[in-house]
């Protein structure tokens, strides 16, 4: 309210200093007559006349439309803005400056001279403006609208309008291609196989054994029973299930942006390779997404991917120690962290007593090297079953190039 009564005022002040001006070249020119007085006199009118007009015209018959070029963005990228602005009077504008209000998040750096234009209209009734922005960053940004400024030659008067136009922008993380291996693997640094659940597919009989004390009633071979008088069980082809939850801890980390590239690889290699994945991370806000497969599912996660943050106010060990029931019986449980610690060890030691494959993927920076207590916890990890793999920034590819399988 105070500010709105100083601007008031101080154009008040302007305009009366304006009319001053005129009066004075007026009054000049009247009194002392010749060339010279005069020539001043009308030289000045226009300037003064185009500062009364800028002083009444209020920028109301402004609309803006903005069209965002290119929707289907990831972290790195660059996107192109198209600003159409149009007017139903054309007064004559000698500078117009636009300035599109979009959230800080979307700059990389503190650099937002890309979203401000000097323009010069005049008596244009149609105005097209284009820019971009180079090096998105992984996010939902925001456009909430416009802001017009104009002014007059001799700087005494200067109007500004706000235009609501609002949109958003969801950059999706980067991702890195890489060649998933399953878990039920042997690794060649000495890590022992880590078994997974067998499921048994009951529509699928690779042949016939001899009746054992357990088998089902279901399983029993009738037909040959009635030929042979021998109990007979079918034998199902056994199935090893690749199912996988891919865990991300959000709390605060240097390197949350590497995870969330690294989460977003490793579950299109696994959702590539034809197998299942679900996601799981908790903060501020939690997403949780079934295990699932499909083009339809991987666009879930990476659309989840694109708004976590790494605010999370709870240790990774509590998100696993609430997350527990959320499992299916048969998924591998893959943590995607930066910081190995003891009790995560031991949490995740209670999924491998449930028959889950359990693995830790520690982030680190590209020239990082492991700690002599994260060896020591990796070598307590193997103990427990546990696998336990770094991925250097930059590096990602070659994650599982050491796998094969057993």
């Amino acid at each position: 309210m105070v500010k709105n009564i100083w601007n008031w005022l101080k154009e008040i002040s302007n305009f009366l200093l304006l009319i001053v001006l005129l009066a004075g070249t007026f009054s000049y020119a009247m009194f002392q007559g010749g060339f010279v007085s005069w020539f001043l006199f009308y030289s000045f009118l226009p300037f003064g006349l185009y500062s009364v007009l800028v002083m009444l015209y209020p920028l109301d018959d402004f609309t803006v439309t903005r069209k965002i070029k290119s929707q289907d963005l990831k972290a790195g990228s660059h996107v192109t803005i198209n600003i159409s602005l149009k007017r139903k009077f054309p007064i004559p504008l000698f500078y117009l400056v636009m300035e599109d209000q979009v959230s800080t998040s979307i700059f990389s750096t503190k650099e937002r001279t890309q979203v401000k234009k000097m323009i010069h209209p005049w008596f244009r009734k149609s105005i097209e403006l284009e820019y971009e922005i180079e090096n998105l960053p992984r996010g939902e940004h925001i456009f909430s609208g416009l802001e017009l400024k104009t002014g007059d030659f001799l700087g005494l008067f200067q109007k500004t309008r706000s235009l609501e136009e609002k949109d958003s922008l969801l950059v999706y993380p980067s991702f890195i291609e890489m060649k998933y291996q399953p878990m039920n693997v042997r690794f060649d640094q000495g890590v022992a196989s880590t078994e997974v659940k067998i499921q048994r597919d009951s529509t699928m009989v690779n042949g016939l054994r001899e009746y054992q004390s357990g088998d089902r009633v279901s399983w029993i071979h009738w037909k040959s029973f009635a030929r042979t008088n021998d109990l007979m069980t079918k034998e199902f082809e056994e199935r090893k299930s690749h199912d996988v939850c891919v865990i991300l801890d959000r709390t605060p980390s240097i390197l949350f942006e590497d995870m969330v590239t690294f989460a977003a690889s490793l579950a299109r290699a696994v959702l590539k390779r034809g197998d299942q994945v679900g996601f799981i991370s908790s903060g501020r806000t939690k997403q949780q997404l079934p295990v699932r497969s499909g083009e339809n599912h991987q666009q879930q996660i990476f659309y989840q991917l694109a708004k976590v943050q790494g605010d999370s106010q709870e240790t990774i060990e509590q998100v696993l120690e609430k997350e527990v029931s959320s499992f299916q019986q048969l998924a591998s449980c893959l943590v995607i962290t930066s910081k190995l610690t003891s009790p995560l060890v031991h949490q995740l030691h209670d999924f491998t007593k449930n028959n889950h494959a359990v693995a830790i993927f520690l982030v680190k920076g590209s020239n990082d090297k492991i700690t002599v207590e994260e060896q020591r916890l990796k070598a307590l990890a193997s103990s427990k079953g546990i696998w336990i793999k770094e991925c250097h920034t930059g590096h990602f590819s070659n994650v599982f190039s050491e796998v094969k399988r057993a």
